[in-house]
């Protein structure tokens, strides 16, 4: 991320600055390559958009979510105290992140531990960068192609948030299709619950072909999804069954329009 100068809480702390907002990476948008794409895009729009922001840089750990959800409560609590104790030291206020799993678990798990934040999705927080007229949609990448819209786990029934995704999709001209399983009654890809680290129970089919052939059923030209670990599921699902639908984040459809 050098060439695009992404601030270090530390360092905007050291000369005087106080960001507005801290950008939560996430361990996938840091270390998954395809995630990257998902951080390096959000950071190109906060940019664009004047947002003084920073990240924790290498005093960011995993939140403790996939620990707590697997069950091994002692290394959630010992990852998130010291989280806390980072976040509190910058007096951060308010933060937005990429991963539904992480926006879950920091803003309603961590209060109880000591770390209250305003914490947005970073869907939610590029409408409101797109209603205040921050930034804008020129349109025209996406114009007319049939998108569908996978809701992840945590940010739909986990949370309730399902208008803000769709309200920015429709916002790209696109003809947009919701899937059979949507929005309260939508399908996990199949990666929640701390899956994404450990093999698959015997079945019949993987969960995450199940919903990729739902999504194939409508004949999409792009998946979008809002979840580092959907996007995983949801594209290998889409290699397996030699589709030439796209999978992206909602923020790269922003980005290249």
């Amino acid at each position: 991320m050098d060439e695009i100068h992404v601030p270090i809480m530390s360092d905007e702390v050291a000369a005087g600055r106080s960001p507005d907002v801290l950008f939560w990476v996430g361990c996938a948008g840091s270390f998954d390559p395809r995630a990257q794409k998902v951080t390096r895009s959000l950071v190109q729009i906060l940019q664009k958009a004047g947002i003084k922001y920073a990240i924790l840089g290498k005093e960011e750990q995993c939140t403790g979510d996939p620990a707590r959800r697997a069950g091994n409560e002692f290394v959630f609590q010992m990852l998130a105290l010291q989280n806390i104790e980072t976040l509190n030291t910058y007096e951060v206020k308010d933060i937005v992140t990429t991963c539904p799993h992480c926006f879950n678990v920091l803003k309603n798990d961590y209060p109880a531990l000591g770390g209250s934040y305003n914490v947005v999705h970073h869907t939610e927080y590029l409408k409101k960068l797109l209603d205040s007229g921050k930034i804008s949609i020129a349109g025209g990448a996406f114009k007319g192609k049939r998108i569908t819209y996978h809701d992840s786990c945590y940010l739909g029934r986990a949370n309730g948030i399902y208008e803000a995704p769709r309200q920015l999709i429709e916002k790209l001209d696109v003809n947009f299709v919701e899937m059979d399983r949507s929005r309260s009654k939508g399908l996990c890809c199949g990666a929640g619950g701390a899956q994404m680290f450990k093999e698959d129970e015997p079945g019949d089919k993987r969960i995450n072909m199940e919903r990729v052939e739902e999504a194939l059923s409508h004949s999409p030209d792009v998946i979008a999804v809002n979840c580092p670990f959907c996007l995983t599921m949801i594209r290998d699902g889409v290699t397996a069954k030699e589709s030439e639908a796209m999978v992206y984040d909602i923020t790269e459809l922003i980005i290249q329009s």
